[in-house]
């Protein structure tokens, strides 16, 4: 199985950026104790501050992955265009994000990408990345 996690806009600050919202941990030992508990899957990682590349690593994943774990970060909120590349892949998406945007600004509430993604999850943390893997194992 090959799973591709994306990570959008600011989320390459993990561990710096608001470590009362997303916590302490740094995403590359995170993904490192992710692919360390699930050997036989292949996790492939990539991540932008820029909406045309997440939307071409998306387009990419079509068809060479069994899944992908997207955190758009704020494009979440703002991007028909990705929202747009989820919906013309066969490849399923689940959408995740570490805080519960629903607890958040308002403008967090609403995203354009659920109703094209398999599933959502929100407010775990970095496990929420691992609730989105084994969505793909089951």
């Amino acid at each position: 199985m090959k799973i591709l996690i994306i990570n959008g806009p600011n989320l390459n600050l993990l561990g710096k950026r608001e470590p009362g919202i997303y916590g302490a941990t740094d995403f590359d030992t995170y993904l490192a104790s992710l692919r360390a508990a699930h050997p036989a899957v292949r996790i492939d990682y990539f991540q932008s501050n820029i909406e045309g590349e997440i939307i071409d690593a998306i387009q990419r994943a079509d068809g060479a992955c069994d899944g992908v774990l997207l955190n758009a970060g704020g494009y979440t909120h703002t991007s028909v265009a990705i929202a747009d590349a989820i919906g013309a892949i066969a490849t399923p998406v689940v959408e995740v994000h570490i805080s519960c945007i629903l607890a958040r600004e308002d403008f967090r509430h609403i995203s354009l990408i659920s109703p094209v993604c398999r599933g959502s999850i929100m407010g775990f943390g970095l496990d929420g990345y691992r609730l989105g893997l084994l969505s793909f194992l089951r």
